[in-house]
Formats: structure tokens, C-alpha cells, sequence
């Protein structure tokens, strides 16, 4: 009995331009003649420079994730930190921790600013508190003026940290305050650790964002 070889199907030509279907004559034909096939080229070619660009952007960035020494995680992980405070303070509607000024306010007076009107600043500077860097209830949204240690918005008769820890107290408590400046635990973070909090509070900045699209 001779058994006959199954003949290819017929299927679409890969040039967008032609509504042409055509018989494979070869594994891998794409196209239905040399013309079609020099239509696409420089759209294959536009496609290979596109991918190889990602490649390289993505060996960049494990070459320079490799050479980054424990400050850059632990700049990397504040960042996060801040980030993710920041987003959340302004998700559920607070104003400034310092000047109490609201959302709305801040915006009026300081949105023309680079970068946006509020930043998230700890309470307990990290130079004088680095133990305190990477706690939480450390970093409040404040307003960049507060931030940067301006007076212009701060609350009446007080400094901007004194109006700091008057809004913490309205916030959270006396107790918590006062457990909070009370706090000389010392933290020395690894690198993998740090890495770990950079991963985390990304994730719940997404999150959050995800949500309020």
C-alpha cells in the first residue's frame, strides 16, 4: 500500500498590505512571493532592533543591580518607603502632618511645584534617628514647603516640627508619640533585607494606584 504525503495547508500571507493565502513551499515561508516578503522587511527588521534593545536595556539594569553597594539598597528601600506613605496618606484624603493645611489648600498655594506638592517626611529626622529611617509611623505627608523646613504654612506660634508632632499627636496619640521618640532600637538592615522592603512597598505603591485608576 503507498501512503501519500499529506500536502501543506493553505495559510495566510504575513504581509498586512496582501489578502493573499498561498501553499507553503518551504518550513517557515511567511509569505507568498519575494515581493511580500521585501514589504515586511523592514517591519521584521524594526521588530528585531525593538527586541534587542529590551535585552540590552534588561542586562543594564542586572549589571548595575549588581554593582550597587548597601547605602544604594538602603536609598532604594527608603524611597519605596516614602513612596508608598506618601501615596497612601494622599489616598485616604490627609493633609499636611506639619501645617495641617488640607489637600486642596496645599495644591492652591504650592502645585506649580516640580515634583508636585507634597513629599513624605519623617518626623524623626534620619540624621540625628537613622535608626528610625525605614519605620513607618516615622513618615507623614507633608507639604514641600514643611518638608523643606519653610515656615510660610506652618501652624501658628509653632515651628514646622513643632507643628509636626502636634499633628502626630492628633493622629496617633500622646502614647505613640512619646513611643516613637522613646525608640533607640538599633536596625541594621542587610542587603537582602533591604531588598526585600523595596520589593514590598513597590508592590503596595502599585496596588494602591491600581486601585484609585
Amino acid at each position: 500500500m503507498v501512503i501519500s504525503a499529506r500536502q501543506p495547508r493553505p495559510k495566510p500571507c504575513k504581509n498586512p498590505d496582501c489578502a493573499e493565502s498561498f501553499v507553503p513551499q518551504r518550513l517557515g515561508q511567511a509569505v507568498c512571493s519575494p515581493k511580500c516578503g521585501l514589504a515586511i522587511k523592514d517591519v521584521n527588521q524594526a521588530k528585531a532592533r525593538k527586541s534587542l534593545a529590551q535585552v540590552e536595556r534588561r542586562e543594564i539594569k542586572v549589571r548595575k543591580e549588581a554593582l550597587k553597594s548597601r547605602a544604594d539598597h538602603l536609598k532604594d528601600a527608603e524611597k519605596a518607603l516614602r513612596d508608598y506613605r506618601r501615596t497612601y496618606e494622599l489616598s485616604i484624603g490627609s493633609g499636611c502632618m506639619s501645617c495641617g493645611l488640607s489637600q486642596e489648600e496645599i495644591i492652591a498655594a504650592q502645585g506649580w511645584k516640580t515634583g508636585g506638592a507634597f513629599d513624605a517626611g519623617h518626623f524623626l529626622g534620619k540624621g540625628a534617628r537613622p535608626e528610625l529611617r525605614l519605620v513607618p509611623t516615622n513618615i507623614w505627608l507633608q507639604c514641600k514647603a514643611c518638608n523643606s523646613g519653610s515656615y510660610m504654612h506652618a501652624r501658628k506660634g509653632y515651628t514646622v516640627s513643632q507643628g509636626f508632632r502636634g499633628g502626630l499627636i492628633a493622629r496617633i496619640g500622646l502614647e505613640a508619640v512619646e513611643a516613637l521618640e522613646a525608640d533607640h532600637e538599633p536596625r541594621k538592615y542587610t542587603v537582602e533585607e533591604l531588598k526585600a522592603i523595596t520589593v514590598e512597598y513597590r508592590a503596595k505603591t502599585r496596588e494602591l494606584k491600581r486601585a484609585a485608576a
